[in-house]
């Protein structure tokens, strides 16, 4: 997958385990792990099934974030 999704992982104390924001998906959009490398590879694995998804159901994609450029809620 050569897609240029966000990923923002944080550790969280209340749930002991590193959270994972996949921001251009959604505010619900999240996964975690118990390692920072459990949650990125998690998060990989999440968006290769989004990404698969939205193909499949002929969503359109979000558009990537970019430095500079930031997603614009509604």
């Amino acid at each position: 997958m050569n897609y240029r999704y966000s990923i923002l992982i944080q550790w969280s104390d209340e749930d002991q385990c590193y959270v994972v924001s996949l921001p251009e998906w959604g505010e619900y959009c999240h996964t975690h792990g118990e390692t920072y490398e459990e949650a990125l590879q998690n998060a990989q694995e999440g968006l290769e099934l989004l990404v698969e998804s939205a193909i499949a159901e002929g969503e359109p994609l979000p558009e990537p974030q970019t430095l500079g450029k930031t997603l614009q809620t509604v």
